[in-house]
């Protein structure tokens, strides 16, 4: 792999990050809008306009954990959730201007997922749980090579 498209690969997993920093950002926001509002007849009515039985399993358990879902856990899961998209956006940056400790995070950091959506893939195989497995491994891998390729690199100037 040239030192070129090394940084090509890099940057496309910056934004990737980057993407997924926003995603994870905009989802808090989202949450704190829900904010002093009756969950149990949003989630209620979510269900009625996707046309799902509320009886069901899955619809009367997605209202009933609305139901149950109070402010504080709102501001919880909005606070992790922007502590993740920061992570990203940190990530992202040392990715875009190509800093090795960057790169040994987003190895690490996509690394660590890999057992864990195996096992769902496993567990039982849905073109989501496929997708997120090969992008995640897309990334890993991508990046050990650049790893790789910037280890190679570095011996070849010390001769």
């Amino acid at each position: 792999m040239s030192p070129n498209a090394s940084r090509k690969v890099v940057k496309s997993v910056a934004l990737f990050e980057a993407t997924k920093g926003v995603i994870v950002l905009l989802a808090g926001f989202g949450l704190l809008s829900l904010l002093h509002q009756d969950l149990r007849v949003l989630a209620s009515a979510l269900v009625g306009h996707l046309h799902l039985d509320p009886t069901r399993h899955y619809a009367s358990g997605f209202i009933e954990a609305a139901a149950h879902t109070t402010d504080a856990r709102l501001w919880l899961i909005a606070i992790i959730g922007f502590v993740y998209a920061a992570f990203r956006f940190v990530e992202a940056y040392g990715l875009w201007f190509c800093r090795t400790w960057a790169e040994w995070l987003a190895l690490v950091s996509g690394g660590i997922y890999l057992p864990l959506e195996v096992y769902e893939l496993i567990q039982r195989v849905t073109w989501m749980r496929a997708s997120a497995l090969l992008a995640n491994l897309v990334v890993v891998v991508a990046i050990a090579l650049v790893l790789w390729r910037n280890k190679q690199a570095a011996k070849m100037t010390q001769r």
